[in-house]
């Protein structure tokens, strides 16, 4: 398996995340091509996919930002795909998104992930995260 970052649109890696993103929840669409595109090209929004045969299993994007308490990183959209889990790929994944958080000097990663994901909750917790006791709150728009 290897993870590398996506700059640049492709066909490939676009219909992935539209396979993929589905996995996360019935409620989820995919972005489109358009919204897809100008993600990659934010400079705010790091996006790393997960080969295996040349193949993309998993995916997972990481948006940063500098505000008074420092430069700070949120880990988004994490999936693999189904018929590969349970085979480390999201855990590394995961290591991947730290490092490359470590290397960039930020002070603080965080993720949120909904109490129906198990595995993915044990996992987090396995490899350090802490979870918090605060209120998560969405404004609809």
């Amino acid at each position: 398996m290897t993870i590398k970052q996506i700059t640049k649109f492709s066909t490939e890696v676009y219909q992935a995340v539209k396979v993929l993103i589905p996995q996360l929840g019935d409620d989820l669409t995919p972005p489109t091509e358009e919204e897809f595109r100008d993600m990659l090209n934010s400079e705010s929004v790091h996006f790393f996919v997960a080969h295996i045969d040349e193949k993309i299993v998993g995916m997972l994007s990481i948006g940063s930002y500098l505000v008074p308490t420092g430069r700070k990183m949120w880990i988004e959209d994490v999936v693999v795909s189904q018929t590969v889990r349970g085979q480390g790929i999201g855990k590394a994944l995961i290591l991947y998104a730290i490092a490359y958080a470590r290397q960039a000097g930020v002070q603080a990663i965080m993720l949120t992930s909904r109490p129906q994901r198990v595995a993915a909750n044990s996992l987090y917790q396995s490899l350090g995260f802490i979870k918090r006791d605060t209120n998560v709150y969405i404004y609809n728009l």
